[in-house]
Formats: structure tokens, sequence, C-alpha cells
């Protein structure tokens, strides 16, 4: 591919993107704001778990999740072999409870389309739910356990992208504070203006993936953008399992309420209490006791214990749901890949597939016009 990009945002959306790009053999640019991962990117708790999270059918946005965690295991052992360097990918599978009989029924209809889509799962109780999860509370009646559901420790995972990148061929600079589209139409041309002082680049085709700020550029481009930052706080516990009455979490665990994953550095990390504050990335007292309670109801164990770090990031969100993934009619060399919420670290892969395939001039597939970017932009009808 004989073409220059400039990849605008350095978070995992984008520097997945810069990557594939660069190894089919573009000249790519990634300009970054801030830091790289310094968003919700690094602040994610990795979870690869399209089936947990998507508990409705198998809708369009179900299948880019699916397909994007089969491309996950040769996806990471490239960015492992690019990098250098070595980061947390666990199999551990996912547990989602049910503390009520009246939710079975649901868990029953879940969990016969997901074993038509790939899922291998089954519905646990009594007994066979102790084995499984030793440490799960009494009451929790039932759980759907999804074998194939996996995590990842994501500021590693974020910085064996970036040397990845770095290795590949890849440009990035970093802190360039705030960033400009000056042209798109014969070119791409984008000015910076941050404390070192004002800077221009240019490239011939431009990928924003801004995440939350995504809807910033509508008065540039003429295009509705609604992406909205949620603030989305976790907590963390240290979890030593050498320690007498720390049992292994050996599943992530869902429920409506949260999650639960146990990460290889001796912590397990509970989110998320989700609200909308803007651009605000505080930690609330009012969001980590939601979780605090929940968290008791889930693992026993927890009901002494404090978390030793807490923190939040802003999760992109679209109006349906769905990120926003594709060329601009109205802007023809301008691809957008944004607004993944909390399926970022997840749909990287896929998202980076997509945005490649459609760089190098191939059409999008009829299910994938479900992200298309302008789906929400309103055509004004001039009338005689």
């Amino acid at each position: 591919m004989n073409t220059s990009f400039i990849v605008l945002g350095g978070g995992i959306i984008g520097l997945a993107c810069a990557l594939e790009l660069r190894l089919r053999g573009a000249a790519v640019t990634v300009l970054e704001a801030e830091t790289c991962g310094g968003q919700a990117s690094g602040a994610a708790a990795g979870m690869l778990a399209p089936y947990s999270e998507n508990p409705e059918s198998p809708d369009e946005f179900f299948r880019l999740c699916r397909e994007s965690l089969d491309l996950y295991p040769n996806w990471q052992q490239r960015i492992r072999e690019l990098s250098g360097i070595d980061f947390e990918y666990t199999e551990s599978g996912s547990l989602y409870a049910a503390y009520h009989e009246a939710d079975l029924l649901a868990l029953e209809s879940r969990l016969r389309w997901q074993r038509q889509h790939g899922s291998s799962g089954e519905l646990l109780r009594g007994a066979a739910l102790v084995s499984a999860e030793p440490g799960l509370s009494r009451q929790v009646v039932a759980a759907l356990r999804t074998p194939e559901e996996r995590h990842v420790y994501a500021p590693d995972l974020v910085g064996a992208l970036i040397a990845a990148c770095l290795n590949a061929g890849v440009l990035i600079r970093e802190q360039l504070g705030k960033l400009e589209l000056a042209a798109w139409e014969r070119g791409v041309e984008v000015r910076a203006a941050g404390d070192s002082g004002e800077a221009v680049f240019q490239a011939d085709q431009l990928v924003i993936c801004t995440g939350a700020w995504a809807g910033h550029l509508p008065s540039e481009l003429g295009l509705e953008l609604p992406v909205h930052p949620i603030r989305g706080q976790i907590c963390a516990y240290p979890w030593d399992t050498r320690q007498a009455g720390t049992e292994p979490v050996r599943h992530m665990i869902f429920s409506s309420q949260g999650y639960l994953v146990q990460k290889a550095n001796g912590t397990l990390v509970c989110g998320a209490s989700e609200d909308v504050a803007g651009f605000d990335t505080s930690v609330t007292e009012r969001g980590i006791a939601r979780l605090l309670r929940w968290n008791r109801s889930v693992l026993p164990a927890l009901e002494d214990r404090q978390p030793i770090h807490r923190w939040a990031g802003l999760r992109p969100a679209t109006l349906d749901g769905r990120p926003l993934i594709g060329r601009l009619s109205r802007a023809e060399r301008v691809i957008l890949a944004a607004g993944h919420y909390r399926n970022g670290i997840l749909l990287a892969p896929a998202t980076a597939k997509l945005v490649a395939d459609l760089a190098q001039g191939r059409e999008a597939e009829p299910w994938q016009q479900a992200f298309r970017p302008e789906r929400f932009h309103r055509q004004t009808v001039h009338r005689p």
C-alpha cells in the first residue's frame, strides 16, 4: 500500500490501526495530544468477553466482537514478536452469575443462541458451581460458564503495542496539545499547537481514533458524531493467593452489576461503576462504594478488605452502543474508528483489520454497514 496515513489518537484502537496499516506497507504517523494509552485504553480491565457483555442476541455488534475474539490469539502473538515484550493474556473463561431462580430462564435462553455462535458454554449449579469457583458466594444459585472468554492486562498490552508500532516503522508523536484538522479534501493536514510550539503534519489519508473526543470534530467535517464520555470507575484489591483465606479466582465473574477478574500481578480488579461526568476522570466515594457493596455479594472473602487502588477512565459511547467505523462519504480521505465504549480492548484487532481493508479500497460487507459513521447524520431536505 503506497499511501501515507495520519492516525489521530494513540489509544489501543489508534495504535492497532497504525500497526495494521504499516504492516500492509503504508507510511504511518500517530499523533497523540497527550500520552499514548493514557485514557480509556490504559484504564481498562482488559476483558475479552463478547458473550458475557452482549447477552441479548447475535446482532452485528456481537458478530464484530466475536470475530475480534477469534483474531486475538494470532494478533497478540504478533505484537509479542514485533515488540519483544511479554504481557498477560489469560484464557480463564468466565462465569455469569445469577442470584435468583427467576433469572435462570434468561441464562438458558442466552446459552442456546450462544452455542450456535461458537460458545461451548454450560450452566453450572450446586456442587458443580462450587467446584468450578470455590470462593463464590453461596447466594449465587447458578452461573453460565463460557470457556472461550479471556482477558489481558491492558497497560502492558498497550506498552507492547507501542513498541511493536515503533519497531515496525510507525512514527509516534505525543504531547502535541491541541490538534486541529486543517485540510482533508486534496490531502490531509493536521496542525498541533502545544507547549513545545506549533507543528504541521501532512499525509494522503487520515484515520480518526480519538475515542471520547471524536465528537469534537463535527464542525470541521460537517458531520454529526454523537460520541460522549461515560466515566467508568474501577478498583483493585490485593489478592495474594499464597495467603490463608485467599482462594484463586479462576474465572472472570460477571453479573448485571459488574465484574471481577484476577490479574497475574496479584490484584483482583473490580468494575465498573458508570456515570455521566463530562471529561472528569476523578474517582468518587459514591462510585466506589457501589462496587464495594456488590463485590462482597460475589466473594465473601472481600467482606473485610479494602481496595489498594482506585481509578477512572472515559469510555466513548454512541447513541446505539455501536462503534463508528468507516470511510466518510463527505470526506473521502477520512476513515473513522471511534465510539467503542467499553469494548476497545476486545475490538482492537477487528477494527484494525476493517480500517486497513477500507484503506486498500475494499467495500465494507453488508453487515458492517451497522457501524457506518454517518448513520446519525440528519440529511437536510430542501423544498421548493
